[in-house]
């Protein structure tokens, strides 16, 4: 994805089994902020996760929505959620579509090798679905800051 490419139309389902689409989070007023991350409960990804739900209200009030999204089964993301306590959705992108569709999907390192998987990047739209920012190079423990520092 580029900047000024619409959000890709998707249906995924969240940590608890309810479809969400593209549609449902659009024209609401507020930026939604697509978060991709490789596996729940892993270092970086619980730190990147905390990071946004310590920072939760001050990103709620800058208008920001927070959607996370990995590979992950929905009972995989709802253990996730609730053992930290998360305040936002989480999609369950198992068949990969959304992460390919928004380049958040392909070859990487990993412990010395090169594999396949989700990169972590995060991406931010308008309220009207328009890509305004791509982070490529996320500070897990800084997340949230560095979203704000966009602004």
């Amino acid at each position: 994805m580029n900047i000024g490419d619409k959000m890709p139309f998707f249906e995924v389902k969240d940590q608890d089994g309810k479809t969400v689409s593209s549609e449902d989070l659009l024209g609401k007023g507020r930026k939604v902020v697509l978060y991709a991350y490789p596996k729940d409960s892993t270092p970086g990804c619980t730190a990147e996760a905390c990071s946004f739900r310590d920072a939760f209200q001050e990103l709620s009030a800058a208008g920001y929505t927070i959607v996370g999204i990995s590979k992950d089964s929905e009972k995989s993301h709802s253990n996730f959620r609730s053992k930290h306590e998360l305040p936002f959705t989480l999609l369950a992108d198992t068949q990969t579509t959304l992460l390919q569709a928004l380049g958040a999907w392909g070859e990487k390192k990993f412990c010395g090798k090169t594999c396949v998987g989700t990169l972590r990047k995060t991406f931010v739209f308008s309220s009207e679905g328009v890509l305004e920012r791509i982070i490529d190079k996320v500070d897990t423990k800084n997340a949230a800051a560095q979203l704000l520092e966009g602004e």
